[in-house]
């Protein structure tokens, strides 16, 4: 069992993480193997993101002061949180596919960007883009036009050049 001390070192560690997270999700990990903590923990990190697995009380604590404070202040059961400054979309997701293999492991409830959301809004945000997929159809938006401009502009000299072939293979200019 833990003292006194070293729970306030592990309450001090989770405020300056929750500080600097911009989106938490909040999870149950109930029944999970050791193996399948392992490959969940595995899956978070390839996200971007942090997991841990909290004592309610202190996570509470910890959560005062914080964006995270609303969500974290009455916890009940076993609980664990994920959480990134990084793209929320990510983490969703990848713990969306995490889920649905391991049917133990359950969504309580989320804050994304300092706004509480519940399960469905998780289930929604996973099933958007990812930021690089949006920015990707954002460029490619930006640029059609220009494309489809330089295409016709490269069109019109084109044509003129074939219309004068054409032209002077039938002998139709004459000097």
């Amino acid at each position: 069992m833990k003292k006194k001390p070293e729970k306030q070192k592990d309450m001090d560690a989770l405020k300056a993480e929750l500080k600097d997270a911009q989106n938490v999700f909040l999870t149950g990990y109930e029944k999970l193997t050791v193996q399948q903590d392992f490959e969940l923990r595995k899956t978070v990190r390839g996200a971007g993101a942090s997991y841990k697995v909290v004592k309610n009380n202190i996570a509470s604590k910890a959560s005062e002061g914080t964006k995270s404070e609303e969500l974290l202040k009455e916890l009940k059961g076993m609980c664990s949180i994920a959480y990134t400054s990084g793209d929320p979309v990510a983490l969703a997701k990848a713990l969306t596919v995490y889920a649905k293999a391991n049917p133990t492991f359950t969504f309580k409830a989320g804050m994304v960007e300092g706004r509480v959301i519940d399960v469905s809004g998780i289930t929604a945000l996973a099933t958007l883009p990812s930021k690089e997929e949006i920015y990707a159809k954002l460029l490619w938006l930006i640029n059609a036009p220009a494309q489809r401009l330089v295409t016709a502009m490269n069109g019109v000299g084109r044509n003129l050049a074939v219309v004068v072939d054409q032209g002077v293979k039938e002998n139709k200019f004459s000097a």
